[in-house]
């Protein structure tokens, strides 16, 4: 199939609607139908305001996660028209991918 690779940025302590928004994101795309998504946790980033965000031993709220999901390009018209609706605000990276299943299951 094409579609899109889709990667959000974000951190552990942001939320929407009582969430912590990498979760909110994967059950959006999921009710949306999205075959899958991921949240990588990372040590450590920066941002639009040059600010580092990492993660301690401590204290995880500041840890910088990202959330990958491959998607068709109706999945893809979709989820944004939703983050749109929902005024999520996040820096995110699309890419233009071919996607499919290997094994028994492929065409």
């Amino acid at each position: 199939m094409k579609g899109y690779q889709i990667t959000f940025f974000t951190q552990q302590d942001r939320r929407h609607k009582g969430k912590p928004l990498a979760e909110w994101l994967l059950l959006a795309a999921r009710d949306l139908g999205v075959r899958g998504g991921t949240v990588v946790a990372a040590s450590e980033g920066f941002g639009q305001h040059h600010r580092i965000h990492s993660a301690h031993f401590f204290e995880l709220a500041d840890q910088p996660q990202e959330v990958v999901m491959a998607l068709s390009d109706d999945e893809c018209k979709r989820l944004f028209a939703l983050l749109k609706a929902e005024s999520v605000h996040l820096f995110y990276v699309k890419t233009s991918v071919d996607f499919g299943l290997t094994g028994e299951d492929a065409p």
